[in-house]
């Protein structure tokens, strides 16, 4: 089923990713990305191995809060984000780690649900 097509245009929809880059909301974003609600932004982090909450002040800072942080990995689920995950759950945001893959098509879900997401998305 195409999730795509039941969420407004105005929504930052995930419609491709891989060859190092994503395609949201009809533009193209070469590596990494923060998918927020309110724009897309690069994201410095190129393995969660760096996570920390400094590389997610913006989703921290988004208004109105989001309630759930997708982590894509990479092309595997490869951390355990247990260790930043108390610090969001303390602020309201839980966070969900998978392949990227799985969080690309997760968060569109989530969007079409009218869920408050954003996605932190390695590139592959």
């Amino acid at each position: 089923m195409d999730f795509t097509s039941l969420i407004p245009n105005a929504r930052n929809t995930i419609q491709s990713y891989g060859g190092g880059g994503f395609r949201v909301a009809g533009v193209h974003h070469e590596g990494s990305v923060l998918v927020l609600p309110s724009r897309v932004v690069p994201w410095p982090v190129c393995r969660l191995a760096e996570l920390n909450l400094d590389a997610l002040a913006d989703v921290i800072a988004e208004t109105p809060r989001v309630d759930i942080l997708l982590l894509g990995c990479g092309p595997q689920p490869s951390v355990d984000p247990r260790r930043i995950a108390k610090d969001l759950i303390d602020i309201g945001i839980t966070i969900e780690a998978m392949d990227t893959g799985a969080a690309c098509r997760t968060f569109n879900v989530l969007l079409a649900e009218d869920r408050r997401v954003a996605a932190g998305l390695i590139a592959v």
